[in-house]
């Protein structure tokens, strides 16, 4: 059964940055990628960044790139997403996600697993 429980989140100021984790657990092959998303309240969940499992494809959406980094420590099964440049309405609740359908890789739909989600709130 597959498992995904993130930690990390928390309160931060506009420009600051956080480091999200993702302990992942009982990944078979038919997971493609692993996964960053968020959602603020009243809003669509959208895809952050995807990571592909035993290779070194990274996809990042337009409007993070280049401040947020999406990593993976195979020894550790943790999934991360450091996140610095942080604004306002990046506010939301931070999931991790592992794909096994076909589909664009930063799409919620493509992903089948979820874990919780951790809240990151920045103030301005």
């Amino acid at each position: 059964q597959v498992q995904l429980v993130e930690s990390g989140g928390g309160s931060v100021q506009a420009g600051g940055s956080l480091r999200l984790s993702c302990a992942v657990s009982g990944l078979t092959n038919s997971s493609s990628y692993l996964g960053w998303f968020r959602q603020a309240p009243g809003k669509e969940r959208e895809g952050v960044a995807a990571i592909r499992i035993g290779g070194t494809t990274r996809l990042y959406n337009d409007f993070v790139k280049g401040r947020f980094t999406i990593s993976r420590d195979n020894a550790k099964n943790t999934l991360y997403l450091q996140m610095n440049s942080l604004k306002p309405e990046e506010t939301a609740m931070y999931y991790c996600a592992a794909a096994g359908a076909m589909g664009w890789v930063l799409s919620p739909s493509t992903y089948n697993y979820w874990g919780q989600g951790t809240q990151v709130t920045v103030s301005s």
